[in-house]
């Protein structure tokens, strides 16, 4: 098979969808592969390294797609993309979608041109996780974490605290709305550098889960730092109008996620308090959240700050491509190796990565959410399948 990867466009996107390495592996297989001129440089990986690994590298985007069985990427594809999507028609596009939140007219467009879209965000392991979602929720709540301490700094006009212990000073207090691995994560960052955090988790399972890993990674003095309660237990509200830095961590499996924090309840936090809506990629989950970019990552709403980037890993573009193409690369192998539609029939949990096909939408919440119910279609009933 032709395998291609584009450089990614979207505003400090500096991630790329293979590395060096995956291109050994593919090579390896027999596969071909195409490589956009300097699509790698933001994560240090020079058109040489993978000229040396055995890339083609490319300048026209148009040629490669047209060229390709398997357009591998980061980040969906923007509108000024849309053109390269006509182009490749029937083919397979391996990246992150997150179609529920996004802009419909990319759904149609994938539709239209008869694309087979693997989503990164929904592929689940066999416990039903989303290992390749997984490594950048990591990333992304050490991230909020240090957006939050940034922008909590008086010249950006924040509260004038910092999230590590000071003698004498009142001990800076964060809310993380969400346990799953971008709330953990931040928690344990917050936890490390000497702040309170109330964790908001509505499973009982996970938070025994996550009362029993804090404690084994944090010990008992950092976490005597760490509250971990469900949301709809009283105090809610007060809890959140007390912190000065609110870290949204809300995710619902391949769907838009929920409003867990109201406008009232932003209301009433404290003037400088730093908002970090994690959840942007699937519409944010705090009231007043917007997507930004890293050019522009901050706006103001009533004294609050709020920072929304919705791709926050593309600033340590080294670390998170390395983490993202690790977890991404053994289902593209097998794509190459055994077709694309054969190796999806094969795994059921990597199946439901398959978010369109053959001009339906094959993944039911980005159906019901984006109001294409009429074109869903189940995985193992489209009749190409």
């Amino acid at each position: 098979m032709i395998i291609a990867t584009l450089k990614e466009i979207k505003d400090n996107e500096n991630r790329v969808g293979i590395t060096p390495h995956g291109v050994e592996e593919l090579k390896r297989f027999g596969h071909r592969v195409l490589v956009q001129k300097g699509a790698g440089l933001g994560a240090g990986f020079h058109d040489e390294d993978y000229m040396n690994a055995g890339a083609e590298i490319m300048n026209d985007s148009a040629e490669m797609v047209m060229l390709a069985d398997i357009v591998v990427k980061v980040k969906e594809p923007l509108p000024s993309e849309y053109s390269l999507l006509e182009k490749m028609a029937d083919k397979t596009l391996y990246t992150y979608f997150h179609l529920s939140a996004a802009d419909k007219a990319l759904t149609e467009a994938l539709l239209k041109n008869n694309i087979t879209s693997v989503a990164y965000e929904t592929v689940e392991d066999e416990n039903g996780h989303l290992p390749l979602l997984a490594p950048m929720s990591q990333i992304a709540g050490v991230l909020a974490v240090q957006y939050g301490a940034q922008y909590l700094q008086k010249k950006y006009h924040g509260r004038g605290v910092t999230l590590g212990h000071v003698h004498g000073a009142e001990i800076a207090r964060v809310v993380i709305v969400g346990g799953g691995v971008v709330g953990e994560t931040a928690a344990i960052t917050v936890a490390g550098m000497g702040a309170h955090v109330t964790l908001f988790e509505i499973n009982e399972a996970r938070i025994e889960q996550l009362q029993t890993e804090m404690k084994r990674i944090l010990g008992p003095y950092l976490y005597e730092h760490v509250e971990i309660k469900k949301p709809l237990e009283p105090g809610y509200s007060e809890v959140l109008s007390d912190c000065d830095l609110l870290v949204g961590a809300v995710l619902l499996k391949g769907a838009k996620a929920p409003v867990v924090v109201s406008e009232q309840q932003v209301h009433l936090m404290k003037q400088g308090a730093v908002i970090v809506d994690v959840a942007i990629d699937q519409g944010g989950c705090v009231w007043g959240s917007h997507a930004t970019s890293h050019t522009e990552p901050i706006y103001e709403i009533e004294g609050k700050i709020y920072c929304c980037v919705a791709n926050m890993p593309g600033q340590v573009a080294r670390q998170s491509t390395q983490a993202l193409t690790s977890a991404t690369l053994p289902y593209l192998v097998k794509m190459a190796n055994d077709g694309v539609i054969e190796s999806l029939k094969s795994n059921e949990r990597f199946a439901r990565g398959l978010n369109t096909y053959q001009g339906k939408v094959t993944y039911k919440s980005v159906a019901e959410d984006l109001g294409l119910m009429a074109k869903y279609e189940e995985f193992g009933k489209v009749a190409c399948l």
